[in-house]
């Protein structure tokens, strides 16, 4: 097994620490506010605050578990925590969004005036919370999942915000009742549209597929080219986390030749895979195996 020195960012536990109490504080807040007002969208904006509660709280503690050391039982460590952490995530959102959808359609078919002061107020309150949240965790969501799942669901509740500021404005000004489960749907689609790459990517991690990124064949072809190696078969390429791509084959050599020999000509193996970002490979040699040589077995 090859292993590369990697120097990635530490999280820090102290932003996300803040981040949650602040967002516990708004999402009591709101929900009280959303009740006696009766703005839908104070409750879906309070509904998507305590999403981010949960959604920091499951980021914080999959970010130390992934910190712990590899053992005999789990030899990766807990590495992949913070895909899982990004996957639910990304799922509560589209849950909530959804909840927020049903409910708004609800509200248009059956109409019933907020209080703009109380959404106006309270909408501004969650803007600052969630935008200082957001500030505290976007410089580790840049090179992390699972802080950049959290970080959507800050910056999608500071955008939602916005939302309900405007409609409560829209309410007391212009005496439309109407945008506040309008506003309430366009943010229930925004959150579903922000929400889907994150999915998309943490599902394929989990799912071991192949790295959008790694084309299997070109690097195969770039191996078979080096003297000595025959075929490379039974390739499989895969992603524990954000950062390790992982890489096992079968190398058909085309001469039986000795431990240093190969030593070699691993070295090589190594270097092309480098090029392609991948950090990590377990290669096995053979000579004369009658096996099937298919790329992908």
């Amino acid at each position: 097994m090859h292993k590369a020195d990697n120097h990635h960012h530490e999280v820090s536990g102290t932003n996300l620490g803040l981040a949650i109490l602040l967002n516990t504080g708004i999402t009591l807040a709101e929900a009280t506010g959303g009740i006696i007002s009766g703005s839908i969208a104070l409750m879906s904006d309070a509904a998507h605050n305590f999403s981010d509660v949960i959604s920091l709280i499951i980021s914080w503690f999959a970010n130390r578990l992934s910190k712990r050391e590899a053992t005999e039982r789990q030899t990766f460590g807990f590495r992949r925590s913070e895909i899982l952490a990004a996957f639910i995530n990304s799922a509560t959102l589209i849950i909530i969004s959804v909840i927020i959808i049903i409910e708004a359609i609800q509200r248009l078919m059956n109409p019933a005036p907020p209080s703009a002061n109380l959404m106006i107020w309270l909408a501004i309150a969650s803007i600052f919370v969630n935008g200082l949240s957001a500030l505290f965790i976007r410089r580790d969501s840049r090179n992390n999942m699972n802080m950049r799942s959290a970080y959507l669901h800050l910056f999608g509740d500071m955008l939602t915000s916005i939302a309900v500021l405007t409609g409560g404005f829209a309410i007391k000004y212009l005496g439309w009742t109407w945008t506040d489960p309008v506003f309430s749907l366009a943010i229930a689609v925004y959150l579903l549209w922000l929400s889907r790459g994150i999915i998309r990517s943490s599902l394929r991690i989990i799912m071991q597929f192949t790295p959008e990124e790694i084309d299997i064949r070109k690097i195969a072809g770039e191996i078979e080219e080096i003297p000595g190696v025959k075929n490379i078969h039974h390739v499989h390429v895969w992603q524990i986390n954000d950062h390790d791509l992982m890489f096992e084959a079968h190398a058909d050599m085309s001469e039986d030749i000795n431990m240093s020999g190969f030593e070699n000509i691993l070295e090589e193996i190594k270097s092309i895979l480098g090029k392609n970002g991948i950090n990590h490979s377990t290669i096995q040699p053979e000579f004369s195996v009658d096996d099937k040589k298919q790329i992908i077995y």
